[in-house]
């Protein structure tokens, strides 16, 4: 064969490797620099197109409505929360974990009773280029991901960014619908949270100017200053008032939980006031007696043998006994 007919071989092997290459910048690495660059335009823009969700951040909530009587009509939950996991670009296996651990417990009873979205709140900046295109390959593939235009650091705003930019991002507020959720969470990564009894006890709650977490000091049970980082929640209105507050936007650096609190404190906010200690508590040991039945959160997971132990505790790592796929 002559050296001019071998020429289109090598041409063809170019493009079959650089066509998927270069697609694969303008579908995720493309979009999400337009987002982290501007992400309330870029959300405002992929609303104005239909809504769904932008590169990196679910746009609006799941809707209202779910659940089906059997004859095409639909029940709206109960409640409904937003729990926003505080994490970092580069902890992408730790983000899996969490996935499955929270996606187990949307069992259809849980469901009926509640819709809790979890959401994975990462800063933009700074994010390293491999972090930047798998971040882009999570946000596509579970939808589950707030790139927040703040610094990645929990002193430096990142829990005021959280807050004050859902508002905007759901579209509601300053003439945009009504509540997407009853309540708003912030949730370190070294957390787990039993969904049930979280909902459980959120049921009880008020769902106006509320303020929900493990009270520092443990004692006060009626009014505790502020709850600990661990995890906290919010009522909408209470998010929405972050949102627009002046005084709030001025005093945003902070260690984060001291700072939130402090926040409510000084807008005279957050009346109503639920201590969740000691249900919500630091990891002890694997030992059953140092876990509480009516467990809501159990916190300083760092270690994978911790969440490990935990899981195992909480029954979510059985394996049904009918399969034969495993050796347990």
């Amino acid at each position: 064969m002559s050296p001019y007919l071998k020429k289109p071989f090598t041409y063809t092997v170019s493009l079959i490797v650089l066509l998927p290459l270069t697609l694969l910048c303008l579908t995720f690495l493309l979009p999400l620099s337009a987002y982290l660059s501007n992400p309330l335009t870029a959300a405002a823009a992929a609303r104005a197109c239909g809504g769904g969700t932008a590169a990196g951040v679910t746009i609006r909530a799941a809707p209202a409505a779910e659940g089906d009587d059997g004859v095409g009509s639909q029940r709206r939950p109960e409640l409904s929360v937003l729990v926003g996991v505080h994490t970092m670009p580069g902890k992408h296996s730790r983000r899996h974990l969490i996935r499955m651990a929270y996606a187990l417990q949307q069992t259809a009873a849980l469901r009926a009773a509640a819709r809790v979205d979890v959401r994975f709140a990462l800063c933009a900046r700074p994010m390293l280029p491999e972090h930047r295109a798998f971040v882009a390959l999570e946000a596509r593939a579970y939808g589950d991901v707030l790139v927040l235009d703040c610094a990645e650091n929990a002193e430096q705003g990142k829990t005021y960014t959280y807050f004050a930019s859902l508002p905007a991002m759901l579209g509601s507020g300053s003439g945009g619908g009504g509540r997407p959720y009853d309540y708003v969470m912030k949730v370190d990564d070294d957390t787990f949270l039993r969904l049930d009894a979280l909902v459980e006890t959120l049921r009880a709650a008020p769902r106006e100017d509320m303020y929900c977490g493990a009270g520092l000091p443990f004692h006060d049970r009626q009014f505790p200053p502020f709850m600990l980082g661990m995890g906290y929640l919010l009522s909408w209105d209470l998010v929405e008032w972050i949102a627009s507050s002046d005084m709030v936007r001025k005093e945003a650096m902070g260690v984060e939980d001291l700072t939130t609190g402090k926040w409510l404190n000084m807008g005279n906010k957050a009346k109503n006031r639920v201590n969740l200690f000691p249900r919500m508590y630091d990891y002890k040991s694997a030992k059953a007696e140092d876990f509480l039945e009516n467990t809501i959160g159990v916190h300083q997971l760092k270690p994978d043998l911790r969440w490990a132990h935990t899981l195992e505790h909480f029954n979510l790592t059985r394996v049904r006994p009918s399969s034969k796929l495993h050796s347990f």
